[in-house]
């Protein structure tokens, strides 16, 4: 993989690969709280029943090459571990503990929010359950607690796989395969959705790993994000309000320190390489570090400093998540990159988390 350019000119927004029409007017799009309160209701699908005295987070495959090392928990085919130079790439969590909200997690069959749980698809409108009853959101999709069946498992490589089953809020079937491999250039992660249903149906992925650089937490780290546009959302609920170009703390085109700032946006508008990769880059004091790299079927990046409540979980590593659709694409449509998968179809996005 090749590593991110050390800087980027600025340079005007039309220059920058962005959703066509995708802009500050499509504010309009995203529409404000209902106010209508419903029911809260998370969901968990299963394929299989789990083996009496499994982990917690599921079956564990472990896959190793080039001098990486991963584990994968089966619940929400999530990345638990990932080290190499014997380090760690990304924020672990134990086999035997439930997961840590959505850590590691792939997320399926959208990314983010849909703004109240509603949108409107194919003529329809749909409800879904409100898994951020704070924020009155769903979150996340459908699949981050769903223990994935094992299709394959081989030195350095893991495939895992589920259904999205037809349901209230989202009434379409659709197959999700995830294939995890490892070689020395790094983590590589396959995610396909393929609609099995009659009817077409909406889609959206990605991952949800936290990164981490080297020692001390994000506040000690440097970040490079090659973006020309940040998503502005309300700082209440985090809807999203339109298109910007990156301004102030969110240029982080060329290596920025991180410090006490608060991100939890989503980028888009990457400087990209000859092969079509976006690669976002975190670095520690010393120099090592860990990037993460994405093809154009991923648009967007959703960053976030993981500022918690929960002390050992504030601000201990930075959510980098890929993703091939905006927050609310639900609602924003294909502009925002929602993929619309006709029966029969799949979709598939990748990415690569590597040592620096």
């Amino acid at each position: 993989m090749q590593g991110v350019r050390g800087s980027s000119p600025l340079r005007s927004t039309e220059e920058h690969e962005t959703p066509s029409g995708f802009r500050r007017s499509c504010a309009h799009r995203w529409p404000g709280p209902s106010g209508l309160p419903r029911p809260t209701t998370l969901l968990r699908m299963s394929n299989d029943a789990p083996l009496a005295g499994a982990p917690l987070s599921g079956s564990a495959l472990t896959i190793t090459a080039g001098g990486y090392i991963a584990e994968i928990a089966s619940v929400g085919a999530s990345l638990r571990t990932l080290r190499a130079e014997g380090r760690d790439l990304v924020v672990p969590f134990s086999a035997d503990e439930v997961r840590p909200a959505f850590r590691g997690a792939v997320l399926a069959p959208w990314p983010n929010r849909v703004v109240d749980g509603r949108y409107a698809f194919g003529g329809q409108d749909h409800e879904l359950a409100l898994t951020e009853p704070k924020r009155h959101h769903a979150l996340h999709g459908l699949v981050a607690w769903t223990d994935f069946r094992v299709v394959a498992h081989e030195p350095d490589r893991a495939v895992l796989a589920t259904t999205v089953p037809a349901q209230e809020g989202y009434p379409y079937r659709v197959e999700v395969l995830v294939e995890y491999r490892v070689d020395a250039d790094g983590l590589h992660t396959t995610v396909t959705g393929t609609n099995t249903g009659g009817d077409a149906a909406p889609w959206g992925t990605g991952p949800h790993p936290y990164l981490v650089a080297g020692e001390g937490r994000v506040d000690d780290w440097t970040l490079t994000l090659p973006a020309a546009e940040v998503l502005e959302v309300t700082e209440d609920r985090l809807v999203p309000t339109g298109l910007a170009p990156v301004h102030d703390e969110f240029d982080l085109r060329t290596a920025t320190p991180i410090g006490e700032r608060f991100i939890d946006h989503a980028f888009t508008g990457f400087d990209r390489d000859a092969e079509g990769l976006a690669t976002i880059e975190l670095t520690a004091a010393d120099g090592h570090g860990v990037r993460v790299s994405f093809g154009p079927e991923c648009g967007w990046a959703q960053v976030h400093t993981a500022d918690h409540v929960v002390p050992e979980y504030h601000r201990v590593g930075l959510a980098v998540e890929p993703m091939t659709c905006a927050p609310d694409a639900f609602n924003a449509g294909e502009e925002a990159g929602l993929v619309v998968l006709a029966p029969g179809a799949a979709h598939a996005a990748s990415w690569t988390i590597a040592a620096v």
